[in-house]
């Protein structure tokens, strides 16, 4: 297993398997990925609870917990703050802003799964950063994102790069930028490249290539 080792500790990397942890949540004990096993999900950390921030980022996620679950994809949250920390948060947020928290969140108030998973950056403090570990349904680590204490996340893109990646294992195809709203080629998806010279110079004739390297079609996506 592959990791990068730094002042910090040892982090896994994309294409790692996620390292075992048995971690107190909101919803009780989990382990992971154990608990997680044929399900997709979505670890995210934020610097610490009642927070404006965090705030607005937890109402987002739970506004698409149910596109995340059509996804087959769990949300679960963590920060260093006490379980009774974060209890009382969710209750803020479902009294004031009528947002239910639906998904677990991770107590971490000890900070041992935050230095694991390297969410705690000492040039911007002892919270842990806006980290995001997408894990597929075989606990393989496939995406991971870091975000500063002052800028919030787009849980769109989240949402989008669980759907591209998922899209991408069952077609075998490479998504483009901002897929499926591309300025080149649209919801298309690109083909993998020719890999042999005649290949290649029947790719050069096709109506859907820029060139031999470069061809795109269009997937059926069944709602």
């Amino acid at each position: 297993m592959e990791y990068i080792n730094n002042e910090s500790g040892i982090f896994p990397l994309i294409g790692d398997r996620f390292p075992e942890l048995e971690v107190q949540t909101t919803h009780g004990k989990i382990s992971l990925p154990k608990d997680m096993k044929g399900k997709w999900f979505v670890l995210f950390s934020h610097p610490a609870d009642f927070t404006p921030v965090c705030t607005t980022e937890f109402v987002a996620f739970s506004k698409r917990y149910n596109k995340f679950k059509k996804l087959n994809t769990e949300l679960i949250g963590l920060s260093i703050d006490q379980v009774f920390s974060h209890i009382k948060w969710t209750e803020w947020i479902k009294e004031n802003l009528n947002e239910n928290i639906k998904f677990p969140i991770i107590a971490d108030d000890m900070g041992i799964v935050a230095e694991e998973l390297g969410m705690v950056h000492p040039g911007k403090g002892t919270n842990t950063v806006r980290s995001v570990f997408i894990v597929d349904n075989k606990g393989i680590v496939r995406t991971i994102l870091y975000y500063p204490q002052e800028v919030g996340r787009n849980v769109d893109e989240i949402l989008r790069t669980v759907e591209a990646l998922q899209i991408s294992d069952k077609s075998g195809m490479a998504m483009p930028e901002n897929w499926p709203h591309n300025e080149l080629i649209n919801d298309e998806v690109i083909i993998p490249p020719a890999d042999n010279e005649k290949l290649a110079q029947v790719r050069r004739k096709q109506k859907n290539c820029f060139d031999w390297w470069f061809c795109h079609k269009k997937l059926n996506r069944k709602k």
